[in-house]
């Protein structure tokens, strides 16, 4: 008789553990019509730490035309206006077919992947323009809204995000201001008019660091502060750099100190940076880079 040797192997793999996200939360600081031209002449101290406490570069370049809704657009949605379709400063729905549509019947957009990716997630998005509405895919918010007649409460937008922050604590929030825009189109860019609107700008980013770290957040949290377009004379939508080239500064978590890096990026990298941040998959059609180089 000859015994049976039964060898019991085991198939079951050790499951490979997906990567932590570089942060809980990320707090993202627009300013339309913020050309990098204008940094070195700014008086904008908050803005400035950042800088040195973190990463950045002033040749983030804008996709064309340099203007609005194109750029925000192209910055929320990790791809170009020939991919997403949304071309001119004030598009509502996208002039051209998308190439992709996902859920709520829009192109992927940073938050709808977040969301995908972090169910639970608190994400929110508040601004001055009206036009961010459209291409933030709205129905992945948990929050959004406008801070009406902004030219008469200028501290509006400041105060909804104070409170917002420090009640909700957002994983992901984006926070546009129309200015320095508004201002550039009145008296134009590159004046005194538009530093001395740069300087209250940098108050109002103050003290949403300041409620990031009044909610006890500060250890958790990246800050990313950037612009859509710069502009020349009272305009843009042009292809000079003084309208095209918008600073991207990063600090916080998981953030080197690195001063001004030299790699390239352009407007719809971002959406690929916080993809890395939340340790997401970007999708097939997005053409972001993530600038890796920035994280410890």
């Amino acid at each position: 008789m000859v015994a049976a040797l039964i060898i019991s192997c085991s198939t079951n793999k050790p499951t490979e553990q997906k990567p932590e996200a570089k942060a809980k939360h990320v707090v993202l600081i627009g300013l339309d019509g913020w050309g990098s031209y204008s940094v070195a002449k700014a008086d904008m101290p908050n803005v400035k730490k950042l800088m040195s406490q973190g990463s950045y570069t002033l040749q983030k370049r804008s996709v064309l035309p340099s203007s609005s809704a194109v750029n925000w657009a192209s910055m929320f949605m990790g791809a170009c206006p020939e991919l997403h379709g949304y071309t001119d400063w004030g598009s509502q729905t996208p002039e051209l077919p998308s190439r992709v549509i996902y859920k709520n019947n829009i192109f992927p957009t940073m938050f709808q992947l977040l969301r995908d990716a972090q169910p639970h997630a608190e994400i929110g998005c508040l601004y001055e323009w009206n036009g961010i509405k459209y291409v933030v895919d709205t129905l992945s918010l948990n929050y959004h809204a406008i801070a009406p007649d902004y030219s008469e409460n200028p501290t509006l937008l400041a105060d909804m995000s104070v409170k917002y922050i420090t009640e909700k604590k957002p994983n992901l929030v984006a926070i546009i201001y129309d200015n320095p825009d508004h201002v550039g189109h009145a008296d134009g860019h590159d004046t005194p008019e538009y530093y001395n609107k740069l300087t209250e700008l940098d108050g109002y980013v103050g003290r949403i660091i300041q409620a990031v770290d009044d909610a006890g957040m500060m250890d958790e949290t990246i800050f990313i502060v950037t612009s859509d377009h710069g502009g020349i004379n009272k305009g843009h939508g042009g292809k000079t750099m003084e309208e095209m080239e918008t600073p991207f500064i990063i600090a916080g978590k998981n953030i080197k100190q690195l001063g001004e890096f030299e790699e390239s990026m352009m407007q719809f990298d971002v959406a690929s940076t916080i993809a890395t941040i939340f340790n997401f998959e970007q999708p097939q059609v997005w053409v972001g880079r993530s600038m890796k180089q920035v994280f410890k």
